[in-house]
């Protein structure tokens, strides 16, 4: 819904006051304590809009699928609007050149004819297809399609994407990743760490190559590991690596999650759901990947037979809620590990809640110890999503 002016009033998610806020052309024109006059939307908390990292799709709906088209990626933006997502990188996992490619130049040509879209989607995640082949740190990614790093392919994945590519996972070990990773880093492209096997030793050269973040900490590992020279120690203990997290109830337990934020502080953790494509569909199992996978009643989702996750099924909202029910961070700490921490790493503009910044924001209800519950989200001055029905 288009709007010239749009005025708001919640709860500040930094300070805890009540304020009034109205967007106009786009951006934050005022910002005042809340008065009695009317305004467009009203609810608990106000902050700035989310953004995740590592969607790779929903309701069905993959940027990996052979067959990705720009209405499909159009659903995926309307359906992460409604969970408070105003931008995120789609994510392509481990998959032939020729899938690669064809993912890459259709998110390109529908961002470069949509500007919504490119506002939306203002960087892929690449994770793959040069990560670890072994069983644990490999996930679900397919292992056909895992191979060793190579610059003129992924420079191919890059021009057929239009120069979007912003953040690629990959596995160190391989041969010839330590210059992959320093060739990257002079690109401008943000390297992450996961879906590894890799020593500690080669951890710590990656990390001096340029590696900045590790990927789902804690996730796409071993199930065993040596209890004290392993690579998750090992990132976990690196001040120079920024740590995303899965905190969906299901990818890590309490007291990792409690260790993870301990150690790099909310100052150096990102949230992140990794929606699977399968995100928002019923229990069953399901063709994806190149393999059956399953959603079980709980909404966990698996490689049947196995103790192996292969993405999420819930959102950027549902881990944040998750997240606050622990107790280990604050609602502002929080809120910045599911937007200005992303949008920091990858070099975007800020979204502050403050005058003068762009007006993409999220409007929720919440209160210590209750569910979290989306009521709005704006995108650029406009209300694109309310409670539970998209806007036109």
């Amino acid at each position: 819904m288009k709007m010239n002016l749009l005025r708001l009033r919640a709860r500040h998610y930094a300070s805890g006051e009540p304020v009034d806020l109205i967007c106009e052309q786009g951006r934050i024109a005022r910002l005042t304590p809340a008065g009695q006059g009317r305004v467009d939307v009203e609810a608990g908390w106000i902050a700035p809009a989310l953004f995740d990292l590592q969607i790779n799709g929903c309701d069905g709906i993959s940027f990996n699928s052979p067959h990705l088209n720009e209405d499909d990626i159009r659903r995926v933006v309307a359906v992460c609007y409604r969970h408070g997502i105003a931008a995120f990188c789609p994510t392509l996992i481990t998959n032939s050149r020729e899938a690669l490619l064809h993912s890459c130049a259709v998110i390109d040509r529908a961002c470069t004819a949509d500007a919504e879209l490119a506002r939306a989607l203002p960087g892929l995640h690449l994770e793959g297809p040069y990560i670890s082949a072994e069983d644990g740190p490999r996930g679900a990614h397919p292992l056909r399609h895992v191979r060793p790093p190579a610059w003129d392919e992924f420079r191919r994945f890059q021009d057929a994407a239009g120069g979007r590519i912003r953040l690629i996972t990959l596995a160190p070990e391989h041969d010839g990743a330590l210059p992959f990773i320093e060739k990257l880093t002079a690109s401008g492209v943000v390297v992450a760490l996961g879906h590894t096997a890799a020593s500690s030793a080669c951890i710590r050269a990656a990390i001096a190559a340029g590696a900045r973040l590790a990927t789902h900490l804690g996730n796409g590992c071993h199930a065993l590991l040596p209890r004290h020279d392993n690579y998750l120690w090992e990132q976990l203990a690196a001040d120079q690596l920024w740590a995303s997290v899965i905190s969906d109830g299901h990818h890590l337990p309490p007291a990792l999650l409690r260790c993870i934020l301990r150690v790099k502080t909310p100052a150096r953790t990102i949230l992140t759901c990794d929606a699977s494509s399968l995100a928002g569909l019923p229990p069953g199992r399901y063709r994806e990947w190149d393999q059956e996978l399953e959603v079980l009643p709980t909404g966990r989702i698996v490689v049947p037979g196995t103790p192996f996750l292969a993405g999420s099924g819930v959102f950027t909202d549902a881990c944040l809620g998750h997240l606050l029910a622990l107790g280990e961070v604050s609602l502002t700490e929080a809120l910045d590990m599911a937007a200005a921490r992303p949008r920091q790493l990858l070099g975007l503009e800020a979204r502050p809640l403050q005058v003068g910044a762009a007006a993409d924001l999220v409007l929720f209800d919440w209160q210590p110890g209750q569910s979290l519950r989306m009521r709005a989200t704006i995108v650029a001055g406009n209300l694109v999503a309310r409670a539970e029905s998209l806007l036109d």
